[in-house]
């Protein structure tokens, strides 16, 4: 069984003690490919510390996080971003998008931010990895603007409705399912089955949002294990079916 973790931060301090034991347990999981989304230019010696310890297993993308947006600083960051993704070579964008949950003033300031970047994801024909927190009508008509045959990408710990899937499904984008889908109350798993595999991928967001029943505690690659067997039952189809499928969705969009 081959799966990846499209969306893990290993690079952060949470694994600074036991990274190389975080790795074993998932490969011992068949977990053996590990996609690391960037928040802003200065997690990026991070990750490609990792990359080069880990090649072929650990891949960087680099991104500026909408959560990472400052108006003082903006150009600046960006332009330190695109410095980055000119002499190194990364499988995506990401992770860029819009995040409304916590404040709202900086809205026209992601917004561009968020534009410049798929600009450069279409220049160099690579897929965004998106984040979007209570702010799915501005990312779907950024990306709506934007559409070409080049943009492709997954939408990163999807969270909304079946009518907000069958949206970003029909514009390219793929679902990014994690742990939220075995959280008890949770609404995603209840009408995820309407959705054909081919639009999904598997990801941790470790060390965040872990599965139940480690939820609180820090979430690794490892956890995809329990997000698959959760896919398993909701399409009553086995995890080896589903994985394949999965694993040939990762290959197509960063691979």
């Amino acid at each position: 069984m081959k799966i990846t973790d499209t969306h893990t931060h290993l690079y952060m301090r949470e694994f600074d003690e036991d990274i190389d034991f975080v790795i074993k347990k998932a490969f011992h999981k068949g977990i053996n490919r590990f996609l690391l989304p960037s928040i802003d230019s200065s997690t990026i010696p991070s990750i490609l510390k990792l990359e080069k310890k880990y090649p072929n297993i650990c891949f960087p993308m680099v991104g500026l996080h909408p959560n990472k947006v400052d108006p003082y600083s903006l150009e600046k960051e960006l332009q330190n971003i695109k410095t980055w993704l000119h002499k190194h070579s990364f499988i995506s964008i990401g992770e860029i998008g819009m995040d409304l949950h916590l404040e709202t003033k900086f809205v026209s300031e992601q917004e561009y931010a968020f534009q410049t970047q798929i600009q450069w994801a279409k220049q160099k024909k690579l897929p965004v990895v998106l984040h979007c927190r209570k702010a799915f009508d501005q990312v779907f008509h950024i990306l709506s603007k934007e559409k070409n045959s080049f943009l492709k990408g997954v939408l990163h710990c999807f969270s909304g409705t079946l009518e907000q899937a069958k949206k970003i499904i029909d514009i390219g984008i793929k679902l990014g399912i994690g742990g939220i889908i075995t959280f008890k109350n949770n609404h995603v798993s209840q009408f995820l089955h309407k959705i054909n595999l081919n639009h999904l991928v598997l990801e941790t967001d470790s060390p965040y949002l872990s599965p139940h029943p480690f939820r609180g505690k820090r979430n690794e690659p490892k956890n995809l294990r329990i997000i698959l067997k959760k896919l398993s039952q909701i399409y009553s189809t086995s995890e080896e079916k589903i994985s394949e499928i999965i694993h040939l969705n990762v290959k197509k969009l960063f691979f």
